[in-house]
């Protein structure tokens, strides 16, 4: 009867989305409830592993057996056996793990079964049962991954995890949706399940489990998905007010602030002076940010899509939809544009309060704005909240309070709404990627290397004092000899004391120069946090040594190993295609993007570090390929064939035109960030760092 009750208060939670107004903790006892008492499925079911033969090779004919991830740490380590007590059922055996975990560093063991390539996408829950030794001890709560190759990444896995709670010394039916383990997206080719157990999860150091019939079951019932479409009323009906979708294009089109006129500009009317060239790109870069935003709301479009030689509506796409990057970078670019002296204080305070009056109406979630939001409706398109994405905004925030006093109240509230202990995973100690709001889970991966762009909101949730200084040290500068599937093996990986911690260093070489890789080799990850964060002052020795080096190697390595008549590799869109894809300098970083098109931001970027070679490529971008329109340079070009990206993305617009704002306003918007509280807090941990020395 308990069961029963328990069952239909879930059901009828999830039935009338009840569900999304729980407070977490509420919701995880509510759904631990369900999983513990829902009856078996009756639908298919696929046994891992029943333990009833004295083999530990599973039911799939897989082997299985523990791990240690220190193997050389004596107070770390797992071991199993088959025992013919404790089992479920009347024959066979149960597995029974035991741990040992050293409480002064951050250890991690466990057990593993392999699955050859199993295709699991007929099954929507992996269940099985589980009780803690009451006589040795047991912690709470362990994590249970699958993993799965990752496609086109030899040696690398993607994992989908799961992290079981609430244990007891009573047997115990778990069962969880593979939907929430969100890390695999397509359940095939599933290569292991693994239980891993971890010193900063576990409550109890030393202790053991019961474990028997682990299997994939299909319940019909596979519940949210990080699919899921968010519902837009307001966008629905005003589109169908209009006549519908493709009848709301022109409306679209005018609610802008503008409208290019010609698709090319004049390559004669480059001006041949460098400061006066940079100039005419900083000032028609501006004009487009400025007009592809809705005039309403003062929110900057995502993507517009031109065709080549055409500006023509019929020709173009407009993504009437933006990112809160995109908004966190308009208003840096504001900022920008009034230290420039290309706006008037007047417009510039005109343009940051109506987007301000948006964000402070928009549907939020613990004090952080979703993802994405319509900027016609102002509706959120999107479950996700994003740290990253959120730390852009805050850094806008932060400086638009610094330039203008007067706003200063409303920035700082909406600094204050949110923090960023919300997306620190304490366990791996690093900034969890987000949170998908309607499935009240984390997303599966955590930001762990230091030099990308993610930096930058590490630096910020650390200057709040929401996320301890330990976090920044606990990145990764480089990763073990044992990765083998890492685009370089790093030198003199040891480690080293700073501020009082112990980081693991090391560095990669090419050509004689020393660097510490980002993860895709991308100046994208290199310098975009340079727009607000200046590391050449800060951090001389680590950081701001770095960005000068990934520039120069990003340079040499385009023109001197790949022959590209020009440099500058990030994410960008693809020319032949309506798509975006990631490229970079495979051996500038750890996994190592693939080679491919140039994007203008990247030059703009290294304007920081490399001003002379930087200017002399946005030049020769301009003069030699199609790619430079009314406002300013286009997304990408194949320097190959001269294949042109028509897009102008409001992120690499605004990437663009801020590098420019802090190379010719000196250091404009980098000083209003290091002027502001939570910078000056945060910078003394950035600047003793030596990456190139013991």
């Amino acid at each position: 009867m308990v069961e029963q009750v328990q069952i239909s208060y879930f059901k009828i939670l999830m039935h009338q989305k009840i569900i999304r107004f729980l407070a977490p903790t509420t919701w995880l006892l509510v759904f631990c409830a369900y999983l513990q008492a829902e009856p078996s499925p009756v639908g298919k079911r696929l046994v891992i592993h029943d333990f009833n033969r004295a083999l530990i090779a599973d039911n799939l004919r897989g082997n299985a057996g523990t791990w240690n991830l220190d193997p050389n740490d004596p107070k770390s380590e797992a071991n199993f056996l088959l025992d013919p007590v404790n089992r479920r059922g009347t024959e066979g055996y149960g597995l029974y793990l035991t741990y040992k975990l050293n409480p002064e560093k951050k250890s991690q063991n466990g057990f593993w079964m392999n699955l050859n390539r199993l295709d699991a996408r007929g099954y929507d829950h992996l269940e099985f049962w589980v009780k803690g030794d009451a006589k040795l001890g047991f912690a709470k709560s362990f994590k249970v991954e699958f993993k799965r190759p990752k496609p086109g990444s030899p040696g690398e896995s993607l994992k989908g995890s799961f992290v079981v709670t609430g244990i007891t010394d009573q047997w115990q039916r778990i069962s969880i949706p593979l939907n929430m383990m969100n890390g695999i997206t397509e359940w095939k080719d599933l290569e292991e399940l693994v239980f891993s157990f971890q010193s900063r999860r576990a409550d109890v150091k030393q202790g053991g489990y019961y474990i028997d019939d682990i299997a994939l079951v299909e319940t019909g019932e596979p519940g949210p998905s990080i699919f899921d479409p968010v519902a837009m009323p307001k966008k629905k009906q005003w589109e169908k007010e209009q006549g519908g979708e493709k009848a709301a294009i022109p409306l679209i089109q005018k609610r802008l602030v503008g409208w290019p006129t010609v698709a090319l500009a004049d390559k004669r009317s480059f001006p041949k002076d460098d400061h006066e060239f940079l100039m005419r790109v900083a000032s028609d870069t501006w004009k487009g940010i400025d007009a592809l935003s809705d005039r309403e709301h003062g929110l900057p479009l995502d993507t517009v899509r031109f065709a080549k030689g055409s500006v023509e509506l019929k020709d173009s796409r407009i993504g009437d939809y933006t990112n809160v990057t995109n908004i966190g970078l308009y208003f840096l670019s504001v900022v920008g544009a009034y230290d420039l002296k290309l706006i008037t204080k007047e417009e510039a305070l005109e343009k940051l309060k109506k987007t301000l009056n948006s964000i402070e109406s928009f549907e939020s979630y613990q004090g952080f704005l979703y993802n994405y939001y319509d900027t016609t409706s102002n509706e959120r398109s999107s479950n996700f909240v994003s740290f990253v994405d959120s730390a852009w905004l805050t850094s806008g925030l932060m400086v638009t309070r610094q330039a203008f006093t007067e706003l200063s109240d409303r920035c700082t509230a909406l600094i204050n709404r949110g923090n960023y202990s919300f997306f620190y995973d304490d366990v791996e100690q690093n900034m969890n990627h987000g949170y998908y709001v309607h499935m009240k889970c984390r997303a599966e991966y955590d930001y762990g290397v230091l030099y990308t762009e993610p930096r930058a909101g590490s630096f910020i949730a650390i200057g709040k004092g929401d996320v301890p200084e330990e976090h920044w040290f606990e990145l990764m500068r480089t990763f073990s000899e044992d990765s083998e599937w890492q685009s370089m093996m790093p030198i003199h990986r040891q480690p080293k004391m700073v501020l009082g911690h112990e980081v693991i260093g090391g560095y990669y070489e090419w050509k004689g120069m020393k660097f510490v890789p980002s993860w895709g080799g991308s100046l994208f990850e290199a310098l975009m946090p340079t727009m607000v964060i200046d590391e050449k002052q800060y951090a001389p020795s680590n950081l701001g040594k770095n960005d000068e080096i990934h520039a120069i190697v990003q340079r040499r390595f385009a023109l001197e190993e790949l022959n590209y008549p020009v440099w500058g590799m990030s994410p960008c869109s693809m020319p032949s295609e309506d798509n975006y894809s990631e490229y970079g300098v495979k051996i500038l970083g750890i996994h190592g993007y693939k080679p491919g098109v140039v994007t203008p931001h990247v030059s703009a970027l290294a304007l920081y570090v490399t001003p002379k070679e930087a200017t002399e490529n946005l030049r020769k971008l301009a003069e030699t390929y199609d790619i430079y329109g009314e406002y300013g340079f286009y997304d990408a070009v194949d320097p190959m064939t001269g294949q042109v990206a028509y897009k102008y993305l409001s992120l690499d617009q605004e990437m663009i035109f801020i590098a420019l704002a802090n190379y010719l306003g000196d250091h404009c918007v980098q000083k209003h960030f290091g002027a502001d509280p939570i910078a000056q807090k945060a910078i003394p941990m950035i600047h003793d760092e030596n990456f190139f020395e013991p």
